[in-house]
């Protein structure tokens, strides 16, 4: 048999350079004072991967290029948002710890009746793609078929208005419903006739009464009017130290009625803060 010989392609892409020590301490310090988000040293490894994708699409050649351009003023205005999404991790679900929506229609939503209320606000504070969202929609949409004249008002905020986008759209992979009962798949979502890409989007009727806004959680005073029955701060906690924990917690409580439930994720605490909140059951909590 004939000896064949491969011969190395000049164009194939040989980014291979690390991100100095130094650089990552640049945006580690960033990231930790703008946005409350610890990135020790052990994650630059992670923060390269993620960042590696923009710098390649942008045509940049190493690490240190692309922090000089992040930096500047030119960055600032047009690559933040696409930094943003890149270094936070966007990861929800439809009906992720589902027991926190089983005790918003079986408890929650019967006392607000009760007590008279004909419209419940609900924010969920750090709202990602959209399913949260659109899970807290489908809760008071099914609710309210059994208690004519409730309605209710949701909004929600996010750092990332990259990801927000999607929420916007409400367009997402089919997979991503299989966890929800048929029923309400049927009732709430239309399906694409693309089977090589099966996605599907939520009904008009889930989206109209959600509002999305623009919100940093490690802002001093949140740019918020309303006061809320419920909260949502769910899986965005784990990304802060204790002190700044307690930090969000309190201003969030804020736009927190008297008696309003507070719902954290499972992986989170309130222990030994100093918060005006009463524990009701696991990550639940409600304003005192």
């Amino acid at each position: 048999m004939a000896e064949r010989h491969i011969t190395p392609t000049e164009d194939f892409d040989v980014f291979k350079a690390e991100m100095s020590k130094e650089d990552f301490m640049v945006f580690s310090d960033y990231i930790y004072t703008r946005y409350g988000i610890k990135m020790p040293e052990i994650k630059r490894v992670m923060l390269q991967g993620r960042l590696l994708k923009r710098i390649r699409e942008l045509g940049m050649h190493s690490y240190s290029e692309y922090k000089d351009y992040f930096f500047s003023p030119e960055g600032q205005e047009k690559e933040l948002y696409d930094f943003l999404s890149v270094v936070t991790t966007n990861k929800t679900d439809f009906f992720r710890e589902a027991v926190h929506f089983d005790y918003l229609a079986s408890d929650v939503l019967p006392e607000l009746v009760k007590e008279g209320k004909k419209t419940v606000k609900i924010w969920s504070s750090a709202c990602s793609s959209g399913e949260e969202l659109y899970t807290i929609s489908i809760v008071l949409h099914e609710f309210m078929e059994k208690h004519p004249g409730f309605g209710y008002q949701i909004l929600g905020t996010d750092i990332s208005n990259n990801v927000m986008d999607k929420a916007v759209k409400g367009i997402y992979a089919e997979r991503t419903i299989d966890v929800i009962p048929l029923a309400l798949k049927k009732k709430y979502f239309f399906r694409s006739k693309d089977r090589h890409n099966p996605t599907v989007r939520v009904s008009p009727e889930l989206q109209k009464n959600i509002t999305l806004k623009y919100l940093n959680l490690m802002d001093n005073q949140y740019d918020i009017k309303e006061m809320y029955d419920v909260i949502f701060c769910r899986n965005v906690l784990i990304y802060f130290d204790r002190e700044t924990q307690e930090k969000v917690i309190n201003k969030l409580c804020r736009h927190l009625v008297s008696g309003g439930y507070l719902f954290i994720g499972h992986s989170e605490s309130v222990a030994n803060m100093e918060v005006p909140l009463k524990n009701i059951k696991p990550t639940i909590f409600k304003r005192i």
